[in-house]
Protein backbone atom coordinates (compact mmCIF):
# COMPACT_ATOMS: atom_id res chain seq x y z
CA UNK A 1 0.00 0.00 0.00
CA UNK A 2 1.22 3.65 -0.81
CA UNK A 3 1.19 6.03 2.28
CA UNK A 4 0.14 9.33 1.00
CA UNK A 5 2.43 11.71 2.67
CA UNK A 6 0.62 14.95 2.13
CA UNK A 7 3.52 16.51 4.45
CA UNK A 8 5.48 15.93 1.50
CA UNK A 9 3.44 17.30 -1.30
CA UNK A 10 2.47 19.98 0.34
CA UNK A 11 6.50 20.76 0.89
CA UNK A 12 6.32 19.95 -2.85
CA UNK A 13 3.76 22.23 -3.95
CA UNK A 14 5.12 24.80 -1.72
CA UNK A 15 8.46 25.09 -3.39
CA UNK A 16 6.58 25.35 -6.98
CA UNK A 17 4.64 28.49 -5.68
CA UNK A 18 7.82 29.68 -4.24
CA UNK A 19 9.16 29.79 -7.83
CA UNK A 20 6.29 31.14 -9.43
CA UNK A 21 6.19 34.05 -6.86
CA UNK A 22 9.81 34.85 -7.33
CA UNK A 23 8.79 34.80 -11.47
CA UNK A 24 5.72 37.46 -10.58
CA UNK A 25 7.34 39.48 -8.55
CA UNK A 26 10.26 39.66 -11.25
CA UNK A 27 7.20 40.34 -14.15
CA UNK A 28 5.04 42.90 -12.12
CA UNK A 29 7.24 44.04 -9.58
CA UNK A 30 4.85 43.22 -6.93
CA UNK A 31 3.66 40.11 -5.08
CA UNK A 32 0.09 38.08 -4.10
CA UNK A 33 -0.86 39.74 -1.05
CA UNK A 34 -3.04 37.35 1.64
CA UNK A 35 -5.03 39.10 4.27
CA UNK A 36 -6.61 37.29 6.75
CA UNK A 37 -9.46 38.41 9.45
CA UNK A 38 -9.09 36.72 12.42
CA UNK A 39 -12.79 36.96 15.23
CA UNK A 40 -11.86 35.67 18.78
CA UNK A 41 -9.22 33.47 20.31
CA UNK A 42 -10.58 30.07 19.79
CA UNK A 43 -7.16 28.49 19.60
CA UNK A 44 -7.77 25.78 16.65
CA UNK A 45 -8.35 28.93 14.81
CA UNK A 46 -5.20 30.91 16.16
CA UNK A 47 -2.76 27.96 15.78
CA UNK A 48 -4.54 27.48 11.76
CA UNK A 49 -3.91 31.62 11.23
CA UNK A 50 -0.25 31.43 12.68
CA UNK A 51 0.29 28.28 10.08
CA UNK A 52 -1.31 29.79 6.91
CA UNK A 53 0.73 32.98 7.65
CA UNK A 54 4.02 31.53 8.59
CA UNK A 55 3.69 28.87 5.02
CA UNK A 56 2.77 32.24 3.23
CA UNK A 57 5.70 34.00 4.11
CA UNK A 58 8.13 31.04 3.19
CA UNK A 59 6.49 31.04 -0.18
CA UNK A 60 7.27 34.49 -0.64
CA UNK A 61 3.61 36.24 -0.33
CA UNK A 62 2.77 39.80 1.45
CA UNK A 63 0.93 38.18 4.39
CA UNK A 64 -1.08 40.13 6.66
CA UNK A 65 -3.63 38.91 9.76
CA UNK A 66 -6.39 41.48 11.14
CA UNK A 67 -7.62 40.70 14.65
CA UNK A 68 -11.12 41.40 16.22
CA UNK A 69 -11.97 40.72 19.55
CA UNK A 70 -15.37 38.71 19.96
CA UNK A 71 -17.66 41.58 20.25
CA UNK A 72 -16.69 42.91 17.02
CA UNK A 73 -19.95 44.67 15.50
CA UNK A 74 -20.80 42.31 12.62
CA UNK A 75 -21.31 45.92 10.47
CA UNK A 76 -17.12 46.66 11.43
CA UNK A 77 -15.88 43.16 9.92
CA UNK A 78 -18.24 43.61 7.00
CA UNK A 79 -16.72 47.40 6.30
CA UNK A 80 -13.25 45.77 6.67
CA UNK A 81 -13.97 43.27 3.78
CA UNK A 82 -15.30 45.95 1.70
CA UNK A 83 -12.23 48.08 2.27
CA UNK A 84 -9.83 44.91 1.43
CA UNK A 85 -12.07 44.60 -1.85
CA UNK A 86 -10.50 48.12 -3.15
CA UNK A 87 -6.72 47.56 -1.96
CA UNK A 88 -5.34 46.65 -4.75
CA UNK A 89 -2.38 45.18 -2.67
CA UNK A 90 -4.71 42.72 -1.60
CA UNK A 91 -4.91 39.62 -3.81
CA UNK A 92 -6.81 37.23 -1.73
CA UNK A 93 -9.35 37.32 1.60
CA UNK A 94 -9.99 34.82 3.88
CA UNK A 95 -11.88 35.23 7.00
CA UNK A 96 -11.45 32.36 9.36
CA UNK A 97 -14.30 30.48 10.24
CA UNK A 98 -16.22 29.71 12.67
CA UNK A 99 -17.32 33.26 13.60
CA UNK A 100 -18.96 34.38 16.51
CA UNK A 101 -22.80 33.56 16.86
CA UNK A 102 -23.73 37.37 16.35
CA UNK A 103 -22.01 37.50 12.85
CA UNK A 104 -24.00 36.05 9.43
CA UNK A 105 -21.54 33.69 8.02
CA UNK A 106 -22.94 33.94 4.50
CA UNK A 107 -22.86 37.91 4.63
CA UNK A 108 -20.27 37.52 5.11
CA UNK A 109 -18.84 34.97 2.88
CA UNK A 110 -21.12 37.10 0.27
CA UNK A 111 -19.73 40.46 1.05
CA UNK A 112 -16.14 39.46 0.16
CA UNK A 113 -15.02 40.11 -3.75
CA UNK A 114 -15.37 36.83 -5.48
CA UNK A 115 -12.40 37.44 -7.37
CA UNK A 116 -10.26 37.67 -4.16
CA UNK A 117 -12.36 34.38 -1.96
CA UNK A 118 -9.22 32.43 -1.72
CA UNK A 119 -11.80 29.83 0.30
CA UNK A 120 -13.89 29.17 -2.92
CA UNK A 121 -17.19 30.00 -0.66
CA UNK A 122 -18.70 32.76 -2.54
CA UNK A 123 -21.80 31.75 -4.17
CA UNK A 124 -20.33 33.06 -7.44
CA UNK A 125 -17.22 30.76 -7.33
CA UNK A 126 -19.68 27.96 -6.40
CA UNK A 127 -21.81 28.39 -9.18
CA UNK A 128 -18.22 28.53 -11.30
CA UNK A 129 -17.49 24.95 -10.00
CA UNK A 130 -20.59 23.57 -10.63
CA UNK A 131 -20.78 24.76 -14.13
CA UNK A 132 -17.24 23.68 -15.19
CA UNK A 133 -15.90 27.36 -15.50
CA UNK A 134 -12.52 29.28 -13.64
CA UNK A 135 -12.70 29.78 -10.30
CA UNK A 136 -11.22 29.52 -7.01
CA UNK A 137 -11.92 25.94 -5.21
CA UNK A 138 -11.91 25.33 -1.83
CA UNK A 139 -8.71 24.52 -0.50
CA UNK A 140 -9.35 20.84 1.32
CA UNK A 141 -11.18 19.26 -1.71
CA UNK A 142 -8.57 20.69 -4.00
CA UNK A 143 -5.92 19.31 -1.48
CA UNK A 144 -7.63 16.15 -1.82
CA UNK A 145 -8.06 16.13 -5.34
CA UNK A 146 -3.99 16.95 -6.08
CA UNK A 147 -3.35 14.09 -3.86
CA UNK A 148 -5.28 11.43 -5.92
CA UNK A 149 -3.66 12.74 -9.25
CA UNK A 150 -0.48 12.03 -7.59
CA UNK A 151 -1.63 8.95 -7.10
CA UNK A 152 -3.82 8.12 -10.67
CA UNK A 153 -2.84 10.88 -13.06
CA UNK A 154 -5.80 9.05 -15.25
CA UNK A 155 -9.60 9.51 -13.69
CA UNK A 156 -11.24 8.97 -16.74
CA UNK A 157 -14.08 6.64 -16.32
CA UNK A 158 -13.09 5.84 -12.44
CA UNK A 159 -16.21 5.23 -10.06
CA UNK A 160 -15.81 7.59 -6.94
CA UNK A 161 -17.58 7.68 -3.78
CA UNK A 162 -17.82 10.73 -1.59
CA UNK A 163 -18.59 9.96 1.93
CA UNK A 164 -20.39 13.45 3.09
CA UNK A 165 -22.46 16.59 1.23
CA UNK A 166 -21.12 19.65 2.96
CA UNK A 167 -20.25 22.75 0.84
CA UNK A 168 -17.11 22.81 2.40
CA UNK A 169 -16.07 18.96 1.07
CA UNK A 170 -18.90 16.61 -0.10
CA UNK A 171 -20.20 19.29 -3.11
CA UNK A 172 -17.30 20.63 -4.34
CA UNK A 173 -14.86 17.65 -4.02
CA UNK A 174 -18.17 15.49 -6.74
CA UNK A 175 -17.44 18.46 -9.09
CA UNK A 176 -13.58 18.14 -9.53
CA UNK A 177 -14.23 14.60 -9.94
CA UNK A 178 -16.93 14.96 -12.39
CA UNK A 179 -14.67 17.49 -14.16
CA UNK A 180 -12.09 14.48 -14.34
CA UNK A 181 -14.43 12.20 -15.97
CA UNK A 182 -15.17 10.04 -12.92
CA UNK A 183 -18.35 8.24 -12.16
CA UNK A 184 -19.43 9.90 -8.75
CA UNK A 185 -21.74 8.89 -6.30
CA UNK A 186 -22.23 11.31 -2.85
CA UNK A 187 -23.22 9.52 0.16
CA UNK A 188 -24.60 10.98 3.28
CA UNK A 189 -26.18 9.64 6.47
CA UNK A 190 -29.50 8.63 5.03
CA UNK A 191 -27.68 6.38 2.11
CA UNK A 192 -29.55 3.16 2.49
CA UNK A 193 -26.43 0.77 2.37
CA UNK A 194 -23.16 3.05 3.11
CA UNK A 195 -21.07 -0.21 2.90
CA UNK A 196 -22.29 -1.36 -0.70
CA UNK A 197 -21.84 1.81 -2.21
CA UNK A 198 -18.02 2.42 -1.31
CA UNK A 199 -17.28 -1.13 -2.35
CA UNK A 200 -18.00 0.26 -5.67
CA UNK A 201 -15.09 2.74 -5.33
CA UNK A 202 -11.95 3.16 -7.03
CA UNK A 203 -11.77 6.26 -4.99
CA UNK A 204 -13.62 6.85 -1.54
CA UNK A 205 -13.16 10.57 -0.24
CA UNK A 206 -14.90 10.38 3.77
CA UNK A 207 -15.28 13.93 4.62
CA UNK A 208 -18.19 13.33 6.99
CA UNK A 209 -17.05 13.83 10.82
CA UNK A 210 -17.34 9.75 12.31
CA UNK A 211 -14.34 8.50 13.83
CA UNK A 212 -13.50 5.50 11.41
CA UNK A 213 -16.36 5.05 10.29
CA UNK A 214 -15.04 3.52 6.49
CA UNK A 215 -14.25 0.04 7.74
CA UNK A 216 -11.64 -2.45 5.73
CA UNK A 217 -14.69 -4.66 4.52
CA UNK A 218 -16.15 -1.69 3.09
CA UNK A 219 -12.93 -1.49 0.71
CA UNK A 220 -12.42 -2.90 -2.08
CA UNK A 221 -8.93 -4.24 -3.41
CA UNK A 222 -6.51 -1.47 -4.62
CA UNK A 223 -8.87 1.63 -4.45
CA UNK A 224 -7.54 5.28 -3.45
CA UNK A 225 -8.97 6.40 0.02
CA UNK A 226 -8.33 9.52 0.96
CA UNK A 227 -9.60 10.69 4.61
CA UNK A 228 -10.84 14.05 5.30
CA UNK A 229 -11.96 13.33 8.70
CA UNK A 230 -10.04 14.63 12.33
CA UNK A 231 -11.48 13.51 15.03
CA UNK A 232 -10.81 13.49 18.86
CA UNK A 233 -11.35 10.28 20.55
CA UNK A 234 -10.12 8.63 23.78
CA UNK A 235 -7.34 6.94 21.47
CA UNK A 236 -6.23 10.29 20.51
CA UNK A 237 -6.96 11.89 16.69
CA UNK A 238 -8.45 10.05 14.34
CA UNK A 239 -10.00 10.11 10.91
CA UNK A 240 -13.35 9.30 9.52
CA UNK A 241 -11.62 5.98 7.68
CA UNK A 242 -10.24 2.95 10.30
CA UNK A 243 -6.55 3.09 9.13
CA UNK A 244 -5.46 0.07 9.88
CA UNK A 245 -8.49 -2.17 8.55
CA UNK A 246 -8.38 0.18 5.27
CA UNK A 247 -4.55 -0.20 4.78
CA UNK A 248 -4.84 -3.84 4.06
CA UNK A 249 -6.79 -3.60 1.01
CA UNK A 250 -6.35 0.28 -0.21
CA UNK A 251 -3.98 0.39 -3.21
CA UNK A 252 -3.13 4.12 -1.15
CA UNK A 253 -4.31 5.90 1.97
CA UNK A 254 -4.09 9.21 3.61
CA UNK A 255 -3.30 9.06 6.89
CA UNK A 256 -4.61 11.62 9.69
CA UNK A 257 -2.83 13.55 10.72
CA UNK A 258 -0.18 14.44 7.73
CA UNK A 259 -2.51 13.36 4.92
CA UNK A 260 -5.04 16.10 3.53
CA UNK A 261 -3.95 18.74 6.45
CA UNK A 262 -1.37 20.23 5.25
CA UNK A 263 -2.15 20.22 1.26
CA UNK A 264 -5.23 22.39 2.76
CA UNK A 265 -2.63 25.70 3.47
CA UNK A 266 -0.37 25.20 0.62
CA UNK A 267 -3.61 25.26 -1.64
CA UNK A 268 -4.67 27.97 0.14
CA UNK A 269 -1.56 29.73 -0.72
CA UNK A 270 -2.11 28.51 -4.48
CA UNK A 271 -5.61 29.86 -4.99
CA UNK A 272 -4.02 33.33 -4.04
CA UNK A 273 -1.74 33.29 -6.53
CA UNK A 274 -4.12 32.21 -8.92
CA UNK A 275 -6.41 35.29 -7.43
CA UNK A 276 -3.00 37.57 -8.20
CA UNK A 277 -2.65 36.33 -11.42
CA UNK A 278 -5.75 36.56 -12.60
CA UNK A 279 -6.44 40.21 -11.43
CA UNK A 280 -3.46 41.34 -13.53
CA UNK A 281 -4.96 39.79 -17.02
Amino acid sequence: MILIDGKKAAAELREELRQEVSELKSKYSKVPGLTVILIGDLAPSQIYVRNKEKSAKEVGLKSEVIKYPDSVQEKTVLEKIQELNGDENVSGILVQLPLPKHIDKQKVIETIDPSKDVDGFHPMNVGNLSSGYESSVPCTPLGCYLLIKKIEPNLNGKKAVVVGRSNLNGKPMTQLLLKENCTVTITHSKTKDLKAECLEADIIVAAVGIPELVRGDWVKKDAIVIDVGINKTDKGLVGDVHFEEVSKNAKALTPVPGGVGPMTIACLLKNTIDCFKRSQI
